[in-house]
């Protein structure tokens, strides 16, 4: 945040501790996947000139995110996954905005077949967001 646009400068490095959190489950509190999901949504806010270049590398990471959260039947709570599928939701909403509906545009196929409720319901609330 207090680098504003000056992340430009980091987003290869970045970009690559961004992939790394969002592929591991960290434990029931899951505090490492919030933070950088939180990082993301700074990162596309203050650099989102540069994100429609980094759009199928970040679109696939999160979609992973959100199913292996929808599919684990491990420890976490649910009240921790909602957040962490509310982050990632607001992650792809961001990207949409920045990248000119183009994460609609990719959403289109996997949204007309997804048959799980809770990834359906992310992908709606992209889908539906002006």
């Amino acid at each position: 945040s207090r680098l504003g646009i000056l992340i430009v400068r980091h987003l290869k490095r970045l970009e690559r501790v961004i992939l790394g959190y969002l592929e591991v489950c960290d434990g029931p509190e899951e505090e490492a996947r919030l933070g950088i999901l939180e990082t993301l949504q700074c990162t596309i806010e203050h650099a989102w000139p540069r994100m429609p270049c980094r759009l199928p590398i970040l679109l696939e990471a999160l979609l992973k995110m959100i199913w292996d959260v929808h599919t684990d039947q491990g420890s976490t709570p649910e009240p921790v996954k909602a957040t962490l599928l509310q982050g990632a939701t607001e992650c792809l909403i961001l990207l949409d905005r920045c990248s000119e509906g183009q994460v609609k545009v990719l959403l289109e196929g996997v949204y007309s077949s997804c048959e799980e409720n809770r990834v359906w319901e992310c992908l709606r609330k992209v889908r539906e967001n002006t």
